[in-house]
C-alpha cells in the first residue's frame, strides 16, 4: 500500500543562520525521504516538505535537535497542500517580513579548520581566515539580515572557483559559509609599523619575533584589536602598563590549549569546559606557580585565561610558543579599536607594530568574561561569542523597547516580540568616545532588526550619560526604572519567572527612589512594581566617589559609626599610612554631612572592611579591594560576627565592625576575619530572606547585582536557602552588564498598566 502524500510547512526560529543549518536540513530531508525546499528569511528558516506522514514526522523530530552551534528556539509545523516532485532543494533567502535576528555569534575555530591550517598539504595551510559553517566570524561582519554574503563585510571578496564550488555544494561543510575564503581570494594580513607603514616579511612570523623580543603588538581580531605582549616578561608588561596608563588592573592571557592553561592555573572540570566552549570567553581562574609574570595580575591570585578563537590566534600562539597578554586595544577607559586607520591613530603611542587585515569589522565586540560560580558558568561580561544570541522572553513585549543600561559596564538591550537582544559590551560611559560607540552600537542593532523602539527605559540617576541619551530621543515613551528593580527583573526574565519574587540585589551603588544611593536591597518584586523589604544601615562616603578610590575613608566612617566616635584607630595599621590632617578632614566631612553622601551598597562594606584588614588605603580600579577581600578568605567556617536588625528592618553591621576591629587588634589573621565577614553577610541575608518569606509567602528568590560575582557570597546564600526556589544568573551578567534586560521588562510592564 502506497502512503498518501502530505505536506507541511515548518517555521524555525533560533540560531539557524550562518551555522550550516540549511545544508543539514537538506541532508536530513534526503535521509528521511521527503521532497521540498528550505530557505532563510528575516525571522529564521522555513522548510516546506512533502512526503508520507511518517517521513514528515521523522523530519520534524530531527529538526528539533540540530547539531551545535545551531539552536532551535521555536518550531511551528502546519499542514499545507501536497506538491508533486521528488527533489529537496535549498533556495535563495527571502527578503521582507518582520525581523527576528537569527545571526549567530562569532564562533571559535572548529577542529576541522584547525587541522587544515596546520596541514602543509592543505590549500589553507597557515591561512589566518579559514572558516566553515561551524566556525568563524558572524555577528561582527554582518551588516544586515538575512545573513548572506552580500550583507557582510566579506562582500568585496569574490570567491575563487575552488571556494565557490565548496560554497555551492550542499554536501560540503562550507556550503553557504558566508565568510568562506582561501589565500587566493580572501582577506590578507599585513604587519605595519606604529605609524602605519608596511613592514617586510611574513606578518605572523615577524609579529611573533617582535613579541618574543619584548615588543607590544596590536592585533586585529574578530571584534576589534588586542594589545599583545609576552606574558612571561616583566619588562614587556611594565612597558604595556606604562603606555596604556593601566597601573594594576589585571590583563587577560591567551594560551595555546587546555594543557597550557593547566600549567598556569588550577582548573576544575567546569572551568576547563568553559574555557574550551565555542564562545571562548575569558575565564577567571586561580593561577598556579610563576609561569606567567606577576605583573599580569598584580596583588591577586585570580587570572583571566582564554584559548585561541581564530586561526590567526592559533598560528600566532604556535609561533611564539608562550602565553600572550591579550587585552582590549584602547587607551585607558576608551572603547576597543576596530578600524585599521583608527588603530594607527589611537594605538600608535602604545604598540610597536600592528598586525592588521583588510576584512572590515561591522560591529566592534569585546571579549566576554565568565567565571564558574556555585557550579554554574556565569557571564560577568556578555559580548563576543554570546551577542546577539537572544534571551527568550516568557511573555512577549507589547511594543519594541530599548533599555539603555547604566553608567558602568554598560550594555544596552532591545526587546521585541518574545526576544531580547543584549548588545555588545560598551564599558563605562565616562567619555565622548564611549558614548559614540554606545550610540553607534544601538543604531546598528536597530538597523539589523529593522525597528525603532517605541519605549525607552533608563535608570533613575539623572547624571548617567545613558539616562541623558534616553531622554534626548524624541517621539518615544520614556520610562525611568529603579536600578535594583531592574537587576531583579533581569534575573526574573532570564529564568522566565512571572513574579512575584523576593529579590536580593547587592551591588556597589544605584539611585534609590528616595534620591540616596542604594545597593544592599531585598525587594518583593513584580515587573511593574516593587516593595523594599530590607536594606543596610548606610555608611558615609566622605568625598563621594573619592572614597571608593581611597577606601580608608570608608573604613574610618564605618569604625567611627560603630564605636560612637571613639574608634581605636591608633591600634589599626591602616591609619598609620594616612596623614592625621586627612583623617581630621574626613571626620569633619562626615560629622557635618559635607560632601559625604550616605550609601547602602554592599560593595562599600567590602571596600571599607577590606581596606582596614588588608591595610590598603587606595584602590586603583573599581572592585579591586572587594576581589582581594574575597580571595583572602580562609576556607571552611570560622564563625560569624554579630549583626542587628533595626526598627526599619535595616541590617545594622556596627556589631560586625566592632568584632572585626577587635579581631585585628588581637592579631587574628586577615583570612579568618574575611571568612567571618563573608559568613556574617550570608547569615544576615538568609535571615532577611526568611523574614520576607514569612511575611510575603513562599515565592521564588533571585540573587542579582555585582556582589554576586563573589563565589563565597553566592554559594553561601544559595546553600543557606536550599529549601527554597532560588535562582541566580548564568547567561545574563549579575552586574550592570545585565541591567538593561530588566529595564526593558519593567518598562513594558509599566506601559501595560498605564
Amino acid at each position: 500500500m502506497i502512503a498518501e502524500r502530505a505536506g507541511t510547512r515548518i517555521e524555525i526560529r533560533g540560531t539557524v543562520q550562518g551555522v550550516g543549518f540549511r545544508p543539514w536540513v537538506y541532508r536530513v530531508a534526503h535521509e528521511v525521504g521527503v521532497a521540498g525546499r528550505v530557505h532563510n528569511h528575516a525571522r529564521g528558516v522555513t522548510v516546506e516538505a512533502f512526503g508520507g506522514a511518517a517521513a514528515l514526522d521523522r523530519l520534524i523530530a530531527r529538526l528539533r535537535e540540530p547539531p551545535l552551534p545551531a539552536r532551535v528556539r521555536e518550531l511551528i509545523a502546519e499542514a499545507i497542500p501536497a506538491e508533486p516532485g521528488d527533489e529537496f532543494v535549498i533556495v535563495h533567502s527571502a527578503e521582507g517580513g518582520p525581523r527576528a535576528l537569527s545571526i549567530p555569534p562569532d564562533l571559535a575555530t572548529c577542529p576541522a579548520c584547525e587541522r587544515e591550517i596546520r596541514d602543509p598539504a592543505d590549500r589553507r595551510f597557515g591561512y589566518a581566515f579559514t572558516n566553515c559553517t561551524a566556525c568563524g566570524p558572524r555577528f561582527t561582519i554582518a551588516t544586515g539580515v538575512p545573513y548572506d554574503r552580500p550583507a557582510t563585510t566579506m562582500a568585496p571578496f569574490v570567491m575563487c572557483p575552488a571556494c565557490q564550488r565548496e560554497y555551492d555544494d550542499p554536501h560540503d561543510r562550507r556550503f553557504h559559509a558566508q565568510p568562506n575564503a582561501c589565500p587566493d581570494c580572501g582577506p590578507k594580513l599585513a604587519l605595519w609599523s606604529s605609524r602605519g607603514e608596511p613592514l617586510a616579511g611574513d606578518p605572523i612570523a615577524e609579529a611573533a619575533a617582535r613579541l618574543v623580543a619584548g615588543d607590544i603588538v596590536a592585533i586585529k581580531g574578530l571584534g576589534g584589536f588586542h594589545l599583545a605582549c609576552d606574558a612571561t616578561s616583566d619588562t614587556a608588561l611594565a612597558t604595556l602598563r606604562a603606555r596604556k596608563l593601566r597601573d594594576e588592573k589585571p590583563f587577560a592571557v591567551m594560551v595555546a590549549d587546555l594543557a597550557a592553561a593547566r600549567e598556569l592555573a588550577m582548573l576544575s572540570a567546569d572551568e576547563a569546559a568553559l574555557l574550551a566552549a565555542p564562545e571562548r570567553p575569558i575565564v577567571l581562574v586561580m593561577r598556579r606557580g610563576d609561569a606567567i609574570a606577576r605583573g599580569v595580575a598584580p596583588g591577586t591570585g585570580l587570572v583571566g585565561l582564554m584559548l585561541p578563537y581564530t586561526p590567526l590566534h592559533h598560528l600566532l600562539l604556535g609561533a611564539v610558543g608562550r602565553p600572550l597578554v591579550m587585552t582590549s586595544a584602547n587607551p585607558s577607559d576608551e572603547p576597543i579599536c576596530a578600524d585599521n586607520a583608527e588603530a594607527v591613530a589611537r594605538l600608535g603611542s602604545i604598540a610597536d607594530a600592528l598586525l592588521v587585515h583588510d576584512r572590515a569589522i561591522a560591529t566592534r565586540c569585546d571579549d566576554s568574561v565568565a567565571r564558574v560560580i556555585a557550579g554554574v558558568p556565569t557571564l560577568l561580561r556578555r559580548s563576543r561569542g554570546y551577542v546577539p544570541r537572544p534571551i527568550a522572553l516568557a511573555r512577549a513585549v507589547t511594543r519594541p523597547v530599548l533599555g539603555v543600561g547604566a553608567q558602568l559596564k554598560n550594555t544596552f538591550c532591545i526587546a521585541t516580540g518574545d526576544s531580547a537582544y543584549l548588545g555588545p559590551h560598551v564599558g563605562d560611559l565616562e567619555n565622548l568616545s564611549a558614548l559614540e560607540f554606545f550610540e553607534h552600537a544601538i543604531v546598528r542593532m536597530e538597523d539589523i532588526l529593522q525597528l525603532r523602539p517605541e519605549v525607552i527605559a533608563h535608570d533613575l540617576h539623572p547624571g548617567y550619560m545613558s539616562t541623558q541619551y534616553a531622554q534626548g530621543r524624541p517621539r518615544v515613551h520614556h520610562v525611568a526604572v529603579q536600578h535594583h528593580h531592574a537587576h531583579v527583573a533581569s534575573a526574573m526574565a532570564e529564568h522566565g519567572l512571572a513574579g512575584p519574587v523576593i529579590g536580593v540585589a547587592y551591588d556597589g551603588t544605584g539611585w534609590g527612589t528616595d534620591g540616596t544611593a542604594w545597593g544592599g536591597e531585598i525587594l518583593f518584586a513584580r515587573y511593574d512594581d516593587f516593595e523594599r523589604l530590607a536594606t543596610f544601615r548606610p555608611v558615609a562616603l566622605a568625598g563621594g566617589d573619592l572614597a571608593i578610590r581611597e577606601p580608608w575613608r570608608i573604613a574610618l566612617a564605618l569604625i567611627d559609626d560603630a564605636f560612637g566616635g571613639a574608634a581605636p584607630i591608633a591600634q589599626l595599621p591602616l591609619f598609620a599610612t594616612v596623614p592625621a590632617r586627612s583623617i581630621a578632614v574626613v571626620r569633619g566631612m562626615v560629622r557635618g554631612a559635607i560632601h559625604a553622601p550616605l550609601a547602602r551598597g554592599i560593595g562599600r562594606f567590602f571596600d571599607g572592611i577590606g581596606a582596614l584588614a588588608l591595610e590598603r588605603s587606595t584602590s586603583s580600579y573599581e572592585g579591586q579591594i572587594a576581589v582581594a577581600w574575597n580571595l583572602a578568605a580562609a576556607p571552611d567556617h570560622h564563625g560569624t560576627y554579630p549583626f542587628a536588625i533595626d526598627d526599619a528592618a535595616a541590617i545594622d553591621l556596627r556589631p560586625l565592625v566592632r568584632g572585626v576591629v577587635t579581631d585585628l587588634i588581637a592579631g587574628v589573621a586577615p583570612g579568618v576575619v574575611s571568612a567571618r565577614f563573608h559568613d556574617t553577610l550570608i547569615a544576615a541575608t538568609i535571615d532577611r530572606v526568611r523574614a520576607a518569606v514569612a511575611s510575603h509567602g513562599r515565592v521564588p528568590v533571585v540573587l542579582t547585582g555585582g556582589a554576586f560575582h563573589n563565589p563565597r557570597l553566592a554559594e553561601g546564600v544559595r546553600a543557606g536557602l536550599a529549601d527554597l526556589e532560588v535562582y541566580a544568573h548564568g547567561e545574563v551578567p549579575p552586574g550592570d552588564g545585565g541591567i538593561a534586560l530588566g529595564q526593558c521588562l519593567v518598562a513594558d510592564a509599566k506601559c501595560r498598566h498605564g
